[in-house]
């Protein structure tokens, strides 16, 4: 449950951040790099929202922490880097430490220092008591530089009155309730909306590279051994098979 409660809440911020981006080619990683138990977590997502993302070690139990789960102690001390991939020569990459290993924060936390944007973030999983999903959610909130001094006082009292996502959640709040209940009295008006999913693009060629990635050492070594192989996708876990015949293929191809 803790992993799937943290790995929920940064998938959750990839898709929104992700949509943010502006063209349909454009993908964003979000990386985890920690001491925690959970090892560490990886999120990409496109501009569609299309979303894919895993934990290094999902099996971690945690004791609950305030009576919820203790998200920032199976995350632990570490890092938060986000790459956007826009298409330019090199990626744009923003690094900073994690101020609280909780998600939310540590992505506001980005946001204010990496790119000088004053956000609130607010994430939230709400778990069933067999351990599944019940509904996830949350909002990204920016200022735009011309954001008046009143609207930013009532906006931070509307955020102090909205001390828990998953209690929204729990009440049925849709995203566009979500929002109302943030920005309803500054007048807010919805200009669009996008779904969002768990979507893979694996394939057997794209998990080749991974295969050639290994060496041509270790390949031939497996090739010696006579064994197929098989190759599970991070991600979604599909398995994909490798025959001798293949990997005397992908060896006679990385020449």
């Amino acid at each position: 449950p803790v992993a799937t409660a943290a790995l929920g809440r940064l998938l959750t911020g990839g898709g929104i951040m992700g949509s943010m981006m502006k063209n349909d080619t454009d993908m964003l990683t979000l990386q985890i790099r920690s001491g925690g138990p959970l090892g560490g977590i990886t999120v990409t997502a496109d501009s569609h929202a299309n979303v894919k993302g895993y934990v290094l070690n999902p099996e971690v139990v945690l004791p609950p922490k305030n009576g919820k789960l203790d998200v920032g102690t199976a995350v632990g001390v570490g890092l938060l880097q986000v790459i956007k991939d826009m298409g330019l020569k090199e990626p744009y990459s923003g690094q900073t430490v994690l101020v609280s290993s909780e998600i939310a924060e540590d992505l506001t936390y980005y946001f204010a220092n990496s790119e000088q944007v004053p956000s609130s973030v607010g994430l939230g999983v709400l778990m069933e008591k067999d351990n599944t999903v019940k509904c996830a959610g949350g909002f990204i909130i920016q200022l735009m530089p011309f954001a008046e001094e009143k609207m930013i006082s009532q906006l931070e009292e509307n955020l102090k009155n909205v001390t828990s996502v998953t209690s929204l959640l729990d009440k049925g709040y849709t995203p566009e309730q979500l929002l109302d209940a943030l920005l309803g009295n500054l007048g807010l008006e919805i200009t669009d909306t996008i779904d969002t999913r768990f979507y893979c693009n694996c394939s057997k060629e794209r998990v080749e590279q991974a295969v050639v990635s290994i060496g041509r050492k270790d390949i031939q070594e497996m090739i010696e051994e006579g064994k197929d192989i098989e190759v599970k996708c991070h991600f979604c876990n599909t398995a994909y098979q490798y025959t001798i015949e293949d990997l005397k293929r992908i060896i006679k191809r990385s020449r």
